[in-house]
């Protein structure tokens, strides 16, 4: 039995702009996927994936070595695999000689946008023994800052560079860390299709160096005060950007404190600032899942 493990992720800061080459602010999460394999010696792979709840959601057959897909419970899943299986194959041809049966478990709930697809493809690149920014570039796209994460042992910022991107470790536990909030807007974003309908290449190198430094201000914030500045500065520059208003503006206009969207726009995860009535708040606005910062977050680097 072979086991992998890789963390989910929550970005920060720079989202959209880290394709453009912008350093992002990037935290793995204290959850994540694993991925167990059971070497048979056949010439089938049996797949089974697990959700947060251990119910199973899908499963599927592959024929070896071509990887063609014998049966599945859900055809569009089973397609995108067989095409993450393969792309692992051509990187390393000795990947997938024998079949076997796979399980993969998931920690986080799938439709959260905290890196099912992302904390997958590195279990399949650890797996394979390839290069998992490769897969990543080549499946899904993106800046590969989830990737990143996966195998973070706390916050980094992240700054695209291809198949070889630049990766720091950053300290971050500030004093206010019990006034910060995650809550998920019952929404679910397509990443990929956010990437595709941006275009990084039109922006320009002061916006990056104006968001590099409210990057750099985040992390180095002492107080809440500092933090919610900064905060808000980057929501109006990207807002400037997407040519959209923000979650507050839209939804939240009467909040007390700072909020700024995270990843995508439009949906997932919001990152709130607050106090004991944050709750209350977004609870009575029909937002039940309410995370605090330093529950899903890890924060300290393994010495």
């Amino acid at each position: 039995m072979k086991s992998f493990y890789s963390n989910g992720k929550i970005l920060i800061t720079s989202e959209y702009l880290v394709l453009a080459g912008a350093k992002a602010f990037a935290i793995p999460c204290n959850k994540g996927q694993y991925l167990k394999f059971e070497n048979l010696e056949n010439q089938t792979l049996s797949w089974k994936s697990y959700d947060h709840n251990g119910t199973l959601w899908f499963e599927a057959i592959f024929e070896l070595p071509s990887v063609d897909i014998i049966k599945s419970s859900k055809i569009i899943v089973a397609k995108k695999l067989k095409a993450l299986l393969n792309l692992a194959k051509k990187e390393n041809p000795n990947f997938l000689l024998e079949g076997g049966e796979v399980k993969t478990f998931l920690e986080f709930n799938k439709n959260w946008g905290l890196g099912s697809s992302s904390t997958l493809i590195s279990n399949i690149a650890s797996w394979a023994k390839v290069n998992p920014y490769q897969l990543g570039k080549k499946i899904f796209g993106g800046s590969g800052y989830d990737i990143a994460c996966s195998h973070a042992s706390g916050p980094i910022i992240y700054t695209k560079k291809e198949l070889n991107p630049r990766i720091e470790n950053v300290n971050f536990s500030p004093l206010f860390v019990d006034q910060l909030f995650f809550i998920y807007l019952n929404k679910k974003i397509d990443t990929q299709k956010a990437i595709k309908n941006f275009n990084h290449n039109s922006i320009s190198n002061s916006t990056i160096r104006k968001i590099n430094s409210i990057t750099d201000k985040i992390i180095a914030s002492d107080t809440l005060d500092n933090f919610e500045y900064n905060l808000n500065q980057h929501e109006i520059i990207l807002s400037q950007v997407l040519q959209k208003k923000t979650v507050k503006e839209k939804f939240f206009s009467d909040f007390q404190g700072s909020i700024k969207s995270l990843g995508a726009w439009g949906g997932d995860f919001i990152l709130a600032t607050g106090n004991k009535f944050t709750k209350k708040y977004f609870l009575d606005k029909g937002f039940n899942t309410i995370i605090p910062f330093n529950k899903i977050c890890r924060l300290e680097h393994k010495p």
